[in-house]
């Protein structure tokens, strides 16, 4: 029994919160040598300035270490930002020989979410994994999203893998059990700015489970379908890897950038926003772009590229 005037009792306690701040320094990826770059801090500040929302912004600059952080470790929800870590947890489990990518899967309706690429299969269809992998970095198949959680062990699988590697903030909340209070607040997923752009930067530097995964695993991130956001403040020449993600409230988006004179990645995420509407024009949508804008023009000031006139026009939503 211990006293507080007993000296092993304030041994132990120094031992106590020794472990604690050794546990909360590897809370967060653990990246060495960062340093903040605050020209650059103050004009995303000004860029992101009155948007109706909550916006989270994480940068790092991967050739100078130098980052940018605003609300970079609040949590926000992932929407389907969520699909780069069940990515991960399925190449986690044919890393060790559970499944395998090219396996032929047959699709049953009661795997039906929405009527996505996958989700309009007949029962009974066949279909390579890899392809339902595909469909769900590329064009963020709903269907095929679930599925592979499902194939990857479930949430619960995917989050052990990602506090193994040191993702604290991220967490799949749907069909999780334990997890229905976060689902209620975040939705599927729930991420921090700092650890969604993270996770992209280790997959791209062959670090997430082997070096081999990780290239198969970059390689379909940066075959984005819906690149009318951030991507189209890029010129077409310039290879990204991207994730993004929208509900009615949040906007997001996580990019690796290929610059010329350096990689840099980056994560903007938005919640609690008061524009709600589903056009190219929503305040979400905008900032992304703004910001996306933001960072390319200063990291690559010379480069002789400006999106065109109307180019906006492309990215409408379907209509009947």
């Amino acid at each position: 029994m211990f006293s507080s005037t007993n000296p092993r009792y304030f041994l132990n306690l120094t031992f106590i919160l020794l472990l604690t701040c050794c546990h909360l320094a590897s809370a967060q990826p653990n990246v060495p040598n960062t340093k903040i770059d605050k020209k650059l801090t103050a004009l995303l500040q000004e860029v992101i300035k009155g948007h109706e929302g909550d916006v989270g912004v994480y940068v790092r600059n991967l050739k100078t270490n130098k980052i940018v952080e605003i609300n970079a470790d609040t949590l926000f929800p992932t929407a389907s930002m969520i699909k780069v870590p069940i990515q991960c947890g399925l190449f986690d489990k044919i890393s060790r020989g559970e499944l395998k990518y090219n396996a032929i899967l047959t699709y049953k309706d009661s795997l039906h979410y929405d009527d996505g690429i996958v989700g309009s299969l007949k029962d009974g269809a066949k279909i390579p994994l890899s392809e339902v992998v595909m469909l769900m970095e590329t064009v963020s198949d709903n269907t095929g999203s679930l599925w592979c959680q499902a194939l990857a062990g479930g949430g619960k699988s995917i989050n052990e893998w990602l506090d193994k590697n040191g993702f604290t903030a991220t967490r799949v909340n749907s069909r999780t059990p334990g997890r229905e209070a976060n689902r209620t607040r975040y939705g599927w997923g729930q991420t921090s700015p700092r650890e969604m752009a993270e996770l992209i930067a280790m997959i791209r530097a062959g670090k997430a489970i082997s070096p081999d995964a990780s290239d198969r695993m970059y390689r379909n991130l940066t075959r984005q379908y819906w690149d009318g956001e951030g991507l189209s403040q890029l010129p077409p020449e310039i290879k990204t890897a991207c994730k993004n993600g929208a509900v009615n409230r949040s906007r997001s988006e996580a990019v690796l950038v290929h610059a010329p004179h350096g990689e840099y990645v980056y994560c903007v995420i938005t919640k609690n926003n008061k524009d709600e509407s589903w056009t190219s024009n929503n305040a979400g949508y905008v900032l992304l772009r703004k910001v996306a804008k933001a960072l390319w023009t200063y990291y690559e000031p010379k480069y002789n590229w400006t999106p065109p006139l109307n180019f906006e026009k492309w990215y409408q939503e379907a209509v009947e």
